[in-house]
């Protein structure tokens, strides 16, 4: 039985996952080409956001060390 709770999920759908199952069989080789250079420029922005995150917490780090 089904309950309102998984029909109306506040919870919205992981999008990695989404993209995991994606179907790769319809796109042509230069659509491919674009979702990798996509997908790179995704990982260089993720990479840089968790430098910024780890640079922010080692000088927290610093600042409160007794």
């Amino acid at each position: 039985m089904l309950m309102d709770d998984d029909l109306f999920s506040s919870r919205p759908e992981d999008p990695l996952a989404s993209l995991a199952r994606q179907d790769l069989d319809p796109l042509s080789q230069h659509e491919l080409d674009e979702r990798i250079a996509a997908l790179e420029a995704e990982i260089a922005r993720v990479r840089a956001h968790s430098e910024a995150v780890a640079k922010h917490r080692s000088a927290a780090d610093a600042l409160f060390k007794r």
